[in-house]
C-alpha cells in the first residue's frame, strides 16, 4: 500500500453481535491494524459472547452500549441516545474517523471528524426485494433515519453494485456512494467431498427463503443439510419440515460442513453481498444460487442460477451436479478462482482510499461540531473502489457481463425456473410454517 493511503491513527467502528457485521468488522479491523490503525469497537444490541469479546479485544478496544440496533427498536425514541453515545466515544478516545455499520447511526451525529457509513442491508431495501413494495407505514421512521444518516455521511459504502442500486432506488441519488466488496479470511482448500447439498443462513428471515430449499429437499434424490437459526430475536420463527436441520452452529462447524459438501445452495431473495457463498467457494463447493442481481453480479459464469421461487429447480440443480462430476468440478474450480478477488487486503486498501477521500473532503469544506447533513444531489462525482471481479479484472467499476450457466440448459442462457412459475407459487413453500411476527424483518447485515 502507498503512503497516501495511510490510515487514520484511531478509528471508531460500530458493530453488533447478531449478524454478519461482526465478521465483517473483525476481518476489516485486523487488516487495518496491520496498516497501523488503532480500532475502537463500540457495539449495540444484544451483547456478544465471551468468545466474541475475546476476539474483538485481541484486535482493538471494545465498549458495549446500552442501546438497541435500529432493526430491534420499536420506534425512533429508543435510538435517540445513539448519536450522543458515539459523540462521547469520539471525544473520549480522540478518534480520527468514525466508521458506522448502520446508516441510521449517523442521523443527528455531530462530530468534527470524517464519518464513513456502510450499508450492509436495511429494512427498506429488504421490503422491496422480498415483498415487492415500500416499507409499511409503521416502519417509515426507519426510512427517514436511514436517509438522514446517508445524507450526513462523508462517504457511503455498499458491498455490491446491486445493493448500491437498491439503496439509491430507495433513498435517491447519492454522490458519495462507493462500492467495496466484502472479503473473507477463510482458507482456500480442495478437500474430499461427499454428495450432499449444504446451506447456511438465518432461516427465520423471510429474505433467506429457506422454505423453498426445505421443500426442494423432498424433491431431490440427495441430502440437503441446512444450518442456521430458525428463531429470530423479535419472535420470528420458521419451521423446516424436510431438510436435515442442524440449527445454529459455530462458524468452525459451518466451515467443516462446507468442506464436506459437494454443493452449496443459497436460495435468498435478498442479499446485499452474501458471505456464505464466498466461504463455500473457498471450500471448493459447486454453487447453486438464487437468480438475483447480487449473485449474478458476483458469481456470473461460476454457478447455476435458479429462480428463487422454484423448489423443483433447486432440486434439479442439486441432482444434476451430484450426477455430473465434470460439471460439478468445473463450477467449483471457477467459483474458487473467482473467490480470490475477495481478499481482506483488497478490501482494506479500498477502505483506506475512501477514508483518505473523506478526510480530504472534510479538510476542504471545513469541519465543525455542528455539522449539518450534506446534500447528495446526484450519482456523479464519487469514485468506485471495488474488490469485486469483473470482465475487466479485479477493481474495475464495470459490472461483469458473462454468459450464464443453467442447470439442464448449459450454454442456452436461461434460468432454471420461470418467473411465471415463481409468481404462481407465491415465492414460498405452502409446507413451511411461518410464525414470524410483523416486526423488522432484516438483521443488520447478511
Amino acid at each position: 500500500m502507498t503512503a497516501s493511503l495511510a490510515p487514520p491513527h484511531r478509528i471508531l467502528m460500530t458493530l453488533d453481535a447478531v449478524g454478519g457485521v461482526w465478521r465483517y468488522a473483525m476481518d476489516l479491523a485486523a487488516a487495518l491494524g496491520g496498516q497501523g490503525a488503532e480500532i475502537v469497537f463500540t457495539g449495540f444490541g444484544p451483547e456478544p459472547s465471551e468468545a466474541q469479546r475475546e476476539e474483538a479485544e485481541a484486535i482493538g478496544r471494545l465498549e458495549w452500549q446500552a442501546a438497541p440496533l435500529d432493526w430491534l427498536a420499536s420506534g425512533p425514541d429508543e435510538l435517540a441516545e445513539v448519536p450522543r453515545l458515539i459523540e462521547g466515544l469520539v471525544r473520549r478516545h480522540d478518534v480520527d474517523l468514525v466508521h458506522l455499520n448502520l446508516p441510521s447511526q449517523a442521523a443527528g451525529l455531530k462530530v468534527s471528524v470524517p464519518v464513513v457509513v456502510v450499508s450492509h442491508s436495511c429494512v427498506v431495501t429488504w421490503f422491496q426485494a422480498v415483498r415487492g413494495h415500500d416499507v409499511p407505514g409503521e416502519w417509515a421512521w426507519q426510512k427517514r433515519l436511514n436517509a438522514e444518516g446517508l445524507a450526513r455521511a462523508d462517504a457511503v459504502v455498499v458491498p455490491s453494485r446491486s445493493h448500491g442500486e437498491q439503496v439509491q432506488a430507495a433513498y435517491g441519488p447519492l454522490d458519495r456512494l462507493q462500492v467495496v466488496a466484502n472479503a473473507t479470511t477463510v482458507e482456500e482448500v480442495q478437500p474430499e467431498k461427499q454428495l450432499f447439498a449444504f446451506s447456511a443462513g438465518r432461516w427465520w428471515d423471510e429474505g433467506k427463503n429457506g422454505c423453498v430449499l426445505d421443500e426442494a429437499s423432498v424433491l431431490t434424490d440427495h441430502a440437503v443439510v441446512m444450518a442456521g437459526a430458525t428463531h429470530g430475536p423479535n419472535g420470528e420463527h420458521r419451521h423446516l419440515r424436510h431438510a436435515d436441520d442442524r440449527g445454529p452452529l459455530p462458524h468452525a462447524q459451518v466451515l467443516a460442513l462446507m468442506r464436506s459438501a459437494a454443493i452449496f445452495v443459497s436460495p435468498s431473495r435478498y442479499e446485499p453481498f452474501g458471505l456464505a457463498p464466498l466461504e463455500a467457494a473457498r471450500s471448493d463447493c459447486a454453487l447453486v444460487l438464487a437468480d438475483i442481481p447480487t449473485y449474478r453480479e458476483l458469481w456470473e459464469d461460476c454457478a447455476i442460477f435458479v429462480d428463487p421461487g422454484d423448489a423443483q429447480g433447486f432440486a434439479d440443480a442439486i441432482d444434476q451436479l451430484c450426477e455430473d462430476h465434470g460439471l460439478r468440478k468445473r463450477l467449483a474450480a471457477m467459483a474458487r478462482l473467482r473467490s480470490r478477488a475477495f481478499t481482506p487486503d483488497a478490501q482494506c486498501e479500498a477502505m483506506l482510499a475512501i477514508y483518505a477521500q473523506a478526510q480530504s473532503r472534510l479538510l476542504e469544506t471545513g469541519a465543525n461540531d455542528e455539522k449539518d447533513p450534506a446534500p447528495n444531489p446526484s450519482p456523479q462525482g464519487g469514485g468506485v473502489y471495488s474488490a469485486a471481479p469483473s470482465e475487466h479484472g479485479s477493481g474495475s467499476t464495470e459490472a461483469a457481463s458473462l454468459s450464464p450457466l443453467v442447470a439442464g440448459s448449459e450454454g442456452r442462457g436461461e434460468t432454471r425456473g420461470s418467473p411465471q412459475k415463481a409468481a404462481a407459487r407465491g415465492g414460498s413453500s405452502p409446507n413451511c410454517e411461518n410464525h414470524a411476527r410483523l416486526t423488522n424483518p432484516t438483521a443488520a447485515a447478511e
